[in-house]
């Protein structure tokens, strides 16, 4: 799939943490406007950021060439405010999706939060792409919290070819989490949203992760399911024959089923239990 690449010079980088981040969370960061994962489910799909492009969603991406430095100046002005900093990781984007290998926009931020640590950091990405920056991350750790949270929606390639054919494979993205918790990184699971998956799910990541984090089309879409229903979500899970798999209670029976292969209070539910600090830091 072709992308028309822009490179962009950005105001400003933190952007405070309203609506579902805002439990916790004090900022957002996008390195990136765009995304090359172009997954059909993306509620982005149904923001003014997309739906003000002529161009398809997938198929764009502007990278912040200053993001680094905006981020070292914005900072410096939060902490002599006394302001704390919790950042998320991206809320509109994936900082790791592919351009990230040449343009660095991701790596270079990491780096300059070496010498300006926020508080908390946690990253959310679908790439294996992040264990690239594993030292980094180790230091990084050493000076505030982080978490690496991996969107892992289910364990069946033939179900993420129908919903997300262009993100990595489900196989590359546990091994990167598993890497990374090897190095002492705490990691995390978000199924995000659940789509159908194999009993065997959760014992494919017990040795990976610490955490799970469950998401659905209905409660994790910011908008109570209504950016979901209008990318007709409800329509691909009926034409697969999922019908059973989109239902308001689905990550109350997914948090019972994980909750037999995890400690109970290492499962959590989107939105209220999103904010979490990690455990590792040293």
């Amino acid at each position: 799939m072709h992308i028309q690449t822009t490179e962009t010079i950005s105001r400003q980088i933190l952007t405070e943490a309203k609506g579902y981040l805002d439990v916790g969370f004090t900022h957002s960061l996008n390195p990136y406007s765009g995304c090359a994962f172009a997954c059909s489910y993306c509620y982005v799909r149904q923001m003014p950021i997309q739906q003000f492009k002529d161009i398809p969603w997938g198929e764009w991406l502007d990278i912040k060439i200053n993001a680094a430095e905006i981020y070292r100046q914005q900072i410096v002005k939060l902490r002599a405010k006394g302001k704390p900093v919790n950042i998320f990781m991206s809320s509109a984007t994936d900082p790791y999706q592919p351009a990230e290998r040449q343009a660095e926009i991701t790596r270079r931020l990491l780096e300059a939060m070496l010498d300006h640590p926020p508080d908390y950091l946690q990253i959310q990405t679908r790439s294996p792409l992040v264990a690239r920056d594993m030292e980094i991350l180790g230091q990084l750790s050493a000076k505030c919290d982080l978490l690496v949270s991996m969107t892992i929606e289910t364990d069946r390639e033939d179900v993420k070819r129908i919903f997300a054919p262009y993100a990595p494979g489900i196989g590359v993205r546990i091994q990167a989490l598993r890497q990374l918790r090897e190095y002492g990184i705490a990691t995390q699971a978000a199924l995000s949203p659940v789509l159908p998956f194999t009993p065997a799910f959760p014992e494919m990541l017990v040795e990976a992760v610490e955490h799970i984090w469950i998401d659905t089309l209905t409660i994790g879409d910011g908008a109570g399911g209504k950016r979901s229903q209008k990318l007709e979500m409800p329509r691909l899970f009926r034409e697969h024959g999922f019908e059973q798999w989109y239902t308001n209670d689905i990550h109350v029976r997914v948090r019972s089923y994980f909750s037999k292969h995890f400690p109970a209070d290492k499962v959590r539910i989107s939105r209220d239990e999103a904010f979490l600090k990690s455990e590792t830091k040293k």
